[in-house]
């Protein structure tokens, strides 16, 4: 009877490893199935991010060459003014060495 019930026993255990081993191996393939999830996911975003930054360092490429023709533009433009203002400058001296000199000759 004790043999008996020993044997029941080892049987008992025996398909509780089993279960065991078989919960085990849902188990380990379920967190693998997770964590290939988790890293696919993370990758995405890596992905996302990357391409997010490239768009942005190409906007800030634009916006900068944009700022330089701009900035190069006013450079130009201050040039061209220094200029007027010069040659108006001389302009002016002129005239009034012209009247001046006049004015010298009218009165001697």
């Amino acid at each position: 009877m004790q043999e008996h019930h020993f044997a029941l026993l080892q049987r008992e255990t025996e398909k509780l490893r089993g279960d065991i081993e078989n919960l085990r191996r849902e188990l380990k393939y379920e967190v693998d199935k997770v964590t290939a999830g988790q890293r696919l996911d993370l990758n995405l975003e890596r992905g996302r991010m990357r391409d997010e930054l490239a768009k942005q360092a190409a906007e800030n490429s634009d916006l900068t060459n944009k700022l330089d023709r701009e900035i190069h533009a006013l450079r130009a433009q201050l040039e061209a003014a220094k200029y007027d203002v010069i040659k108006y400058c001389i302009g002016t001296l002129v005239s009034i060495s012209a009247v001046g000199l006049a004015m010298v000759r009218i009165l001697m």
